[in-house]
């Protein structure tokens, strides 16, 4: 380093330097703290001192954080036949199913494993809520706008994940637009894709939002409050193809639902509606660890079905090991 150079920061502190001390004589001691606090001020003198730059880090990025989530268990839960009064069953579409049977059959995974163990996507990616916040609609409580409609939901449940150490994949392709009628087709070429190229995927989740009104045409909200917090309610969907063979999966999938359904009302009673069986897939058949859920509904707000998924995400970290 040259003398001169040297010289000179050496003589920009001491002004620097001399200048707090005015500030001070003239009992400017709260303004002078706040200006040696500045990040600004800190660099020059650094620069003064060393000749080195200080460098600002980049600022964090506007991403809801968790705040309701309890740390993660490293012991797989354990059901017992009791436990089936927690999941009551709605739109049984017949057959013979018997869920305590399914709820105490272990689940032999672990969604905390390196590669992408799960996978979110949506089917009707521009459902939305109650606009309390002023998004463009693209029809009834849809919107295209990302920011507002089913994609914000399973952004926030995926980052609630991976803060529990689950590695997720949120795909965020729009599967209902132009054609809402092919929705359920797209989102199957999408989830095929995912599981050829991530074998290691053990559970799907196609995040909805569902709907219903009133005899006015009003539509319903559907929500409790779980620790002053007022969360949407989460209702599982399970497909059965009719109990049909070319739905080889809904057993599996139904016994993933009835373990999740239970650990979500033992955590957080009367968050979910009744376990809802139907007769359709819902492109179930293409994992054994595939779930449809429906986070609130359309009377709802968007930030009630946020407060949603985060319980969601608990829910689905404490089976993260599977179950005993």
């Amino acid at each position: 380093m040259k003398i001169e150079q040297k010289t000179l920061r050496i003589g920009a502190a001491v002004i620097l330097f001399a200048c707090a001390l005015r500030f001070l004589s003239s009992g400017m001691a709260q303004d002078m703290t706040a200006l040696f606090l500045d990040p600004s001020l800190s660099s020059i003198l650094l620069y003064a001192g060393t000749g080195r730059v200080s460098v600002s880090p980049p600022p964090e990025t506007d991403v809801p954080q968790s705040t309701t989530l309890p740390p993660q268990t490293s012991t797989p839960p354990a059901f017992t036949a009791e436990d089936a009064a927690l999941v009551p069953v709605t739109n049984y579409p017949g057959g013979s199913i018997d869920i305590p049977a399914m709820l105490v059959a272990p689940l032999r995974w672990d969604l905390t494993a390196p590669e992408p163990t799960v996978l979110i996507l949506h089917s009707h990616t521009c459902e939305s809520y109650e606009n309390t916040e002023g998004y463009i609609p693209s029809g009834s409580y849809r919107t295209r706008d990302e920011n507002y409609n089913m994609v914000s939901i399973g952004k926030h449940l995926a980052q609630c994940l991976e803060s529990r150490g689950i590695g997720v994949i949120h795909d965020t392709t729009v599967h209902d637009y132009p054609s809402y009628n092919d929705a359920y087709k797209l989102s199957r070429e999408t989830a095929q894709r995912y599981l050829e190229q991530y074998p290691t995927i053990s559970l799907v989740l196609d995040i909805h939002r569902d709907a219903y009104e009133d005899s006015s045409g009003k539509q319903l909200s559907s929500t409790v409050s779980i620790d002053g917090v007022t969360s949407s309610k989460l209702m599982i969907v399970a497909g059965t193809n009719g109990y049909d063979e070319g739905h080889p999966h809904w057993r599996e999938n139904l016994s993933v639902a009835v373990k999740l359904h239970a650990v979500l009302e033992k955590s957080y009673p009367g968050l979910c509606r009744s376990l809802a069986i139907r007769s359709s897939a819902f492109n179930q058949d293409l994992s054994p660890g595939a779930l449809l859920i429906e986070v609130g509904t359309a009377g709802d707000t968007r930030q009630q079905a946020l407060a949603a998924a985060e319980f969601l995400a608990d829910g689905i970290a404490q089976l993260a090991l599977g179950s005993q």
